[in-house]
């Protein structure tokens, strides 16, 4: 007797949305943090003024990552529904000319003629929209825009990254602080890359090596600009 089990299988694009999100606050939140206390630092600014310049910039940092997010992603959002919209109208004002645009869509993927028919036929009869918007628009429910989703992941995200460099600048003793700083959020930065790879399924190495070279470059860039003008960021 034959028993049909069901075959589950899980793919890490599912977590495309939030892990971009997540990742690209993060790393936003360590490298412009810890660069901005590396340029206040190397600017011989005092240990309170830098751990206030910290703060104030992780706040303003995660309010700017939720408001950014937010916006570019609710425009993607109302792309996406006025493309539906649009597309609705189409099948309504002329269905058999939709189902031929879909059937030619199957044809060029590799069906014979017949076939495509067939197959645009019963997806059209089963839901004609969320064909066209997953065959047709490339829409679907795994990468479709979460504007509220994106906003709030890379807010909390932008927020803890920011949150290291800064818990070392006030921890670190003033004497060695650009040493501290800079090798903790390299370091860091290294651990996020790896995250993000395994999370992704990507390479570990590349990734981890990606995000010190960025972050080391920020940092040396904003450090050199503290010294070079000996003030206050």
């Amino acid at each position: 007797m034959f028993i049909h089990r069901r075959h589950q299988e899980y793919h890490r694009s599912d977590r495309i949305g939030w892990l971009r999100a997540a990742v690209l606050g993060a790393n936003d939140g360590i490298v412009s943090t810890a660069s901005l206390l590396m340029g206040v630092a190397a600017a011989q600014a005092s240990h309170s003024t830098l751990v206030m310049t910290g703060v104030a910039g992780l706040v303003a940092g995660a309010m700017s990552m939720a408001a950014g997010e937010y916006v570019s992603v609710h425009a993607q959002a109302d792309t996406e529904k006025a493309d539906l919209a649009r597309e609705k109208t189409e099948l309504t004002a002329d269905p058999s000319a939709e189902l031929r645009e879909l059937a030619n869509i199957y044809v060029k993927r590799g069906l014979d003629a017949a076939l495509a028919e067939q197959v645009a036929a019963q997806l059209t009869q089963h839901d004609a929209l969320g064909a066209h918007a997953r065959d047709e628009l490339g829409m679907s429910a795994t990468f479709s825009a979460q504007p509220v989703q994106a906003a709030l992941a890379s807010a909390a995200a932008f927020a803890v990254g920011a949150a290291l460099p800064l818990g070392i600048a006030a921890a670190a003793p003033q004497a060695n602080l650009m040493v501290w700083l800079s090798g903790s959020s390299l370091g860091f930065l290294a651990a996020l890359g790896a995250l993000a790879a395994w999370a992704g399924g990507t390479r570990i190495a590349t990734s981890a090596a990606r995000v010190v070279v960025w972050g080391a470059l920020a940092m040396a860039i904003t450090a050199g600009a503290g010294a070079l003008f000996g003030a206050v960021v």
